[in-house]
């Protein structure tokens, strides 16, 4: 069987190997099946799309609204490649999915808008599907409402033209997509447990998620929060790909 690939765009060392392993856990492989590289470190290069059964891009403190002036030579060299593996999933419609920060990145390839309207604090927060999403093969196993956890500063504003609108959240229209029949990007992250997103909380409580004096109380609603339901999606994307 083919392997998976990872795809990490966070320059915080302490982050990346959470990470990973809370994307593996989702998906229901081992290390074996699940390879990984960090964008922030090297370049993507030649990617040979079809050597991997699937692809998955991580989050990042990156934002895609940036202004390109201030963006570090290292995020425009990480949003460069990002569009260039998007536009090539596109191209043969390979199984892919782009969480949080990779949300934005396609938008942009699409030709949608990436806005700072839609926000969301870190915190786990009630997600909705919608009617389209019954027949989709990956979202439509997961109940009509069910909580995921969030923290952004960016949002899709408008989307994409070809895109269909899979679930969005009370603060957040633009929650899940597809694009094609095989390719999904989701501003909630799919991979984390309650626990993981508290350790997670702890390194970038200075990026302004959340106010850094208040880690203490968003680390115990974080806790407290009933978050079972997003972690399916990733299994589901790897049963889906492996047919």
């Amino acid at each position: 069987m083919r392997p998976f690939l990872f795809l990490s765009a966070r320059p915080e060392v302490e982050a990346v190997g959470p990470e990973y392993e809370s994307v593996r856990r989702a998906m229901g492989v081992d290390a074996s099946r699940l390879e990984h590289l960090r964008l922030d470190v090297e370049t993507l290069g030649d990617l040979r799309l079809d050597e991997y059964a699937g692809v998955v891009v991580g989050g990042s403190p990156y934002n895609v609204t940036t202004p390109d002036a201030h963006k570090h030579p290292v995020q425009r060299r990480v949003e460069a490649d990002l569009a260039r593996l998007a536009e090539a999933a596109l191209d043969v419609d390979h199984p892919l999915v782009l969480t949080c920060y990779g949300i934005g990145v396609l938008t942009r390839v699409l030709g949608g808008t990436v806005g700072t309207l839609h926000g969301e604090a870190a915190s786990a927060v009630e997600i909705t599907l919608t009617a389209e999403c019954v027949a989709d093969p990956l979202m439509g196993v997961l109940p009509e409402r069910f909580d995921a956890l969030v923290g952004h500063k960016e949002a899709t504003e408008r989307l994409p033209a070809d895109a269909v609108l899979l679930a969005s959240s009370a603060g957040c229209p633009v929650q899940v997509y597809r694009v094609g029949r095989r390719i999904y990007a989701t501003q909630f992250h799919p991979e984390v447990s309650t626990h993981d997103f508290v350790a997670r909380a702890q390194v970038y409580r200075h990026h302004g998620y959340f106010p850094a004096g208040e880690l203490r109380a968003v680390s115990e609603r974080l806790a407290a929060a009933s978050v079972t339901e997003p972690q399916r999606m990733l299994r589901r994307f790897v049963e889906l790909a492996d047919t």
